[in-house]
């Protein structure tokens, strides 16, 4: 019998089927969530010039360390002082203003005594280049400042346009079709019978896809029938990716994986020894990246996590597509683990980790209030309470 592959195995496979998206530009207020496509060099340098730190005066050299000094002027941010000083005097300056010609240090305004136009240090006379910054000292002309596949944010969109970008070039995002299917499905979670279970995988995967930017073809439910299966399959063809939930393990009624290849697809693996996720399934149909997801909600979330939306970040090129994981101590015992590797729901706060009500792969209450993910290594021993333990946060975190 082949081994089931480990989760870094599949993830190996996974993305090295994916294509690469093509990229467009877009203006840069835009460009939340969307990973760069280029390296971005400066088209500026900053500060362009030295900038005072702090409300005072700028000072010359240190021959006159108490003082006193005559006020020339004012140096404003966004309007200079028009000159340069000599030895003896000095101008207001505020912060961010240009620094002029002949000053070296920023006596700052809690440390002086104004009288009139003269102007005395009281104490803490400014080393050189105190209270300045100095220009380039952030940037300069030609550096640079975000690399190719770096996720934009809010700082790395005011710093794409401190840099002089109106505009960027990112990847563009998938179009991503989500089909759920089974027989006890139902699309009206108002109109439930006792024999149904309203359709919640679909919009849970839609959800998880569209925090990444991707445009979602919603399809489904669909029930546990080959030729509904295969009509609601013509929808995905023109989709970059197709994501399936149910139907992907083996029993009688676990239609998914021959109606895929029966349509086409051509499946890489299945089945990945972790706990909850194990039969899934990933493979291609031509350039087109499919993935079949296990039914239960909590193996459909957490294999979605791990495998598609890495797939997606590899395919939109960004620089580190699967999940970071931190170490934080676990607020109780965790019993050692077999040869499949688990991932606990859990609840991290602030201090600790504990896991949630229940681990059964179909409790979506303890998913909800779950906001990170336990990694329980294949084989690990028992962690005891306070041990540092791997988790990945999610993003209700």
């Amino acid at each position: 019998m082949k081994p089931m592959l480990t989760l870094e195995e599949a993830q190996e496979r996974a993305l090295s089927l994916v294509t690469s998206m093509g990229t467009e530009t877009i203006p840069v207020e835009e460009s939340q969530g969307r990973y760069l496509a280029d390296d971005l060099l400066a088209r500026r340098t900053q500060p362009p010039a030295d900038l005072s730190a702090m409300d005072g005066y700028a000072i010359g050299s240190a021959d006159h360390t108490k003082g006193p000094w005559t006020l020339v002027g004012e140096s404003r941010a966004g309007a200079p002082f028009d000159g340069a000083l000599s030895v003896g005097e000095t101008v207001r300056i505020s912060t961010g203003a240009h620094v002029p010609a002949g000053a070296d240090r920023i006596l700052i305004q809690e440390n002086v005594e104004a009288n009139g136009r003269t102007i005395t240090c009281t104490q803490d006379f400014p080393a050189q280049g105190r209270h300045i910054r100095l220009a380039g000292f952030d940037f300069a002309t030609r550096d640079l400042v975000l690399p190719a596949g770096i996720a934009m944010g809010a700082a790395q969109i005011a710093l794409a346009i401190t840099a002089g970008h109106a505009d960027v070039t990112v990847t563009k995002c998938p179009t991503v079709a989500v089909l759920d299917s089974g027989d006890e499905l139902t699309a009206d979670p108002a109109n439930c019978g006792p024999h149904q279970i309203p359709a919640s995988n679909g919009a849970m995967i839609a959800a998880l896809v569209r925090s990444l930017g991707c445009t979602v073809i919603r399809l489904g439910p669909v029930p546990d029938d080959r030729q509904a299966l295969a009509q609601a399959l013509t929808k995905a063809e023109g989709a970059d990716f197709l994501v399936t939930t149910g139907g992907a393990s083996v029993g009688d009624h676990d239609l998914m994986q021959p109606a895929l290849e029966k349509w086409g697809a051509k499946l890489d693996f299945w089945k990945v020894a972790m706990k909850p996720g194990k039969p899934v399934m990933v493979g291609k149909r031509g350039e087109q990246m499919i993935f079949g997801l296990p039914g239960n909600p909590v193996s459909s979330y957490v294999t979605a996590f791990l495998l598609v939306l890495p797939a997606l970040r590899a395919a939109m090129r960004a620089a580190a597509p699967l999940p970071r994981m931190a170490q934080l101590p676990t607020g109780e015992d965790l019993p050692a683990i077999g040869s499949r590797r688990e991932f606990l729901r859990a609840i991290w706060d602030g201090s600790c980790v504990k896991r949630g009500s229940s681990q059964d792969s179909s409790a979506l209450r303890a998913l909800a209030a779950a906001n990170c993910l336990v990694h329980r290594p294949a084989n690990a021993d028992e962690a005891r309470a306070g041990e540092l333990v791997p988790v990945f946060l999610l993003e209700n975190g």
